[in-house]
């Protein structure tokens, strides 16, 4: 039998008087029948080590393990493809910051732009953001949208590069799907649906495109940048690996909520927004 390891989130713990039990990714404790298979070679092949002889009990317990989905073959955690390791990250230091150490981690390879932040209202031109061959960019504002301002952006996945962004609206951050072929969710889809789906669309349009008088500025606390960066990296790093998405919405028509008081995340659906048909020419 090929050597296997627990999936990331299960667990085998040794209950006292009671035997194994294996935590599920759901966080649901479940008890293991082993019979007459010796324990300590159980776990020892779950850890990924090895047991020596495998025999007939020992199979048939660790073949329930793979039938539940709790054992996964190879690498725990997939690598990051050097086809893909080049990430062009933009926007404010507060987010690109932690998010470049992140990334950095998992083993792209990321490169920070200075300015071109949420207070830069110079637009940046497909050529500028294809510069040095990224195979993604990743564009973190620490405040709305001004208006054009992703409209080059949005044109990336047509040349083959990963587009994805977040940016905060006072203490409401928003992480927006990943577009990574022609016909996936851009920033643009994104604002006509959420305009779509407000009886306040005048205000809020007339929000992102300013001028807006505030109390006191907020300001993104260590945390809730973590938070943010952390969010846009497991992104980025799912679709760098090709690694399934987590139970939920698909991560390519996913936009998510954060609030940044209660560093709360909620999950919406997006879909693009068809091109608007054309009006039939009538005849003379």
């Amino acid at each position: 039998m090929s050597r296997s390891r627990l999936v990331p989130g299960a667990e085998v713990v040794a209950v006292p008087g009671r035997g194994l039990a294996v935590r599920t990714p759901a966080g649901e404790f479940l008890s293991v029948r082993t019979g007459d298979v010796d324990e300590d070679a159980l776990l020892s092949l779950l850890a990924g080590g090895t047991a020596a002889p495998v025999d007939e009990g020992l199979d048939r317990v660790a073949r329930a393990f793979e039938e539940a989905g709790y054992l996964a073959e190879g690498p725990l955690v997939p690598q990051w493809p050097a086809a893909r390791r080049d990430i062009r990250i933009l926007g404010d230091p507060v987010l690109t910051e932690p998010l470049a150490v992140q990334l950095a981690l998992q083993g792209a390879r990321p490169r920070t732009t200075p300015a071109v932040t949420a207070s830069d209202r110079s637009l940046v031109s497909i050529e500028d953001l294809l510069d040095g061959n990224p195979s993604a960019v990743v564009w973190s504002l620490d405040g709305p949208v001004p208006d054009g301002l992703w409209d080059a952006a949005d044109r990336l996945p047509e040349h083959g590069v990963a587009w994805l962004r977040c940016h905060r609206e006072g203490w409401q951050a928003y992480v927006e799907p990943v577009a990574a072929e022609p016909g996936d969710v851009t920033s643009a889809h994104v604002r006509s649906r959420r305009l779509a789906a407000t009886p306040a669309h005048r205000e809020l349009a007339a929000y992102w495109s300013g001028p807006r008088t505030c109390g006191t500025p907020v300001r993104l606390a260590a945390p809730a940048a973590a938070l943010l960066a952390a969010l846009l990296a497991d992104d980025l790093g799912r679709w760098a690996t090709g690694a399934s998405d987590p139970e939920g919405l698909p991560a390519r028509r996913r936009l998510r909520r954060v609030d940044l008081r209660t560093l709360t995340v909620t999950e919406h659906p997006v879909l693009p927004v068809p091109d608007v048909a054309p009006i039939p020419k009538k005849d003379a």
